[in-house]
C-alpha cells in the first residue's frame, strides 16, 4: 500500500460528469467515507484548469470532514472522450475541454499515485463486479453497461474485456438514430438529442409550452397520461431500442444495463424496451436488459477501482 504520514489510510475519489462532481473518500476496501457533490464549473479548453481548481476544493472540504483519514492514492473518472493510457481527457462535448492531463495533474496537485479513467467506462466496470453483473452470470462477458444522463454513453464488454479503442469505443450516445437531431458535437440525428434526460425535458418543453425540468417530470406526466408526454417517450424508447439492437448485432451483446439518471424510471422504461429491441431481432440472442444497482455512486466505485490499482502498483 502507498505510504501516509498520520490518520488511516484513504483513497480520494473524483467522478466528473457534464452535470456535477461527486468527491468521496474511502477505506482501501471500498467503503466510503464522505461524499461530497457539487455543481461541474461549465469551463472551456482554455481553463479546463477551474475543474482542477475545483477538485482541490472539494479535497479540502473532505479532508475537513474527515481529519483522521489520510490519501494514499486517488482516482479521477472523466467524461467524454479520454485516453486512458496517457492519463487524458481528450474530448468533453458538453464541457468543452481538449486534451487536459487529468491524471498527471492530479498526481501533482495531491502528491499521490492517481488512478484515471473514463466515467461511463469504469462505472460500467464497477457494475459488473459490485452491482448488477454479480447476477448476470456468463452473460457478464458480452455486455453494455449504457448510463443515460446529460448524455449517454456506453461500457462495451466483449469476451470479457472492455472495449477502449483509444477513448473511441462506446460513444453511443453520438451515434445516429432515426429521429435524431443536431447535435452539439456537429453531427445529426446523435441518440442522445432524443433519449438524453435533457432531450426528453427540452422536446417535451417546446412541444407544449409547458417546461420541464428533466426526464423525471416528464416520467410523472406520462403516468398521468399527458399525450404529448406519452409521444415524446415512446419516441426516445423507440430510439434507444434502435441502439440496443445494433449492439446486439455488432457486437453479440447477451446483457444490457441501464444506468444513470433515466434507469430510476423502472420498468416504464426497461419494460416497453425489451419488447421493442425483442421486435428488432431474428436470429441473435435476445439480450437481459436489467438495471444497474450502483445508482449515483458507480463512477465513485470505477474511481476506486483506479486509484486501488494505482496504489498497488506504487508498490512495484
Amino acid at each position: 500500500m502507498g505510504q501516509f504520514t498520520g490518520g488511516r489510510p484513504a483513497y480520494l475519489l473524483f467522478d466528473v460528469g457534464g452535470t456535477d462532481i461527486k468527491a468521496a473518500l474511502c477505506a482501501p476496501d471500498g467503503t466510503m467515507q464522505e461524499v461530497l457533490r457539487s455543481p461541474t464549473p461549465r469551463t472551456g479548453e482554455a481553463d479546463a484548469a477551474a475543474i482542477l481548481d475545483h477538485l482541490e476544493v472539494l479535497h479540502r472540504r473532505l479532508m475537513a470532514e474527515r481529519p483522521g483519514l489520510r490519501p494514499v492514492a486517488a482516482g479521477i473518472v472523466v467524461c467524454g472522450t479520454v485516453d486512458e493510457q496517457a492519463g487524458v481527457g481528450t474530448y468533453s462535448t458538453n464541457l468543452d475541454w481538449r486534451d487536459v492531463p487529468f491524471r498527471d495533474s492530479c498526481a501533482a496537485r495531491f502528491g499521490i499515485p492517481t488512478g484515471f479513467g473514463h466515467d461511463v467506462g469504469a462505472a460500467g466496470e464497477a457494475e459488473l463486479v459490485f452491482g448488477a453483473g454479480r447476477d448476470l452470470g456468463e452473460k457478464r462477458h458480452n455486455s453494455a453497461v449504457l448510463v443515460i444522463g446529460t448524455g449517454i454513453a456506453g461500457a462495451l464488454f466483449v469476451d470479457g474485456r472492455r472495449l477502449d479503442a483509444g477513448g473511441y469505443a462506446g460513444e453511443i450516445g453520438h451515434a445516429a438514430v432515426p429521429g435524431g437531431r443536431s447535435c452539439p458535437c456537429g453531427a445529426h440525428g446523435c441518440l442522445e438529442t432524443v433519449v438524453s434526460a435533457a432531450a426528453i425535458a427540452r422536446h417535451y418543453t417546446e412541444a407544449t409550452g409547458n417546461p420541464a425540468a428533466g426526464g423525471r417530470e416528464v416520467l410523472e406526466r406520462v403516468r398521468a397520461g399527458d399525450p404529448e408526454a406519452v409521444r415524446i417517450w415512446d419516441t426516445a424508447v423507440e430510439a434507444l431500442s434502435y441502439s440496443i439492437a445494433q449492439l446486439c448485432s455488432i457486437i453479440g451483446s447477451e446483457a444490457i444495463v441501464i444506468g444513470g439518471g433515466l434507469a430510476q424510471a423502472g420498468e416504464d422504461l426497461l419494460a416497453p424496451l425489451r419488447s421493442r429491441v425483442d421486435a428488432r431481432l431474428s436470429y441473435h440472442r435476445r439480450p437481459v436488459i436489467a438495471q444497474a444497482r450502483l445508482g449515483q455512486d458507480a463512477g465513485l466505485m470505477g474511481a476506486y477501482l483506479r486509484a486501488r490499482t494505482a496504489d498497488e502498483g506504487s508498490e512495484r
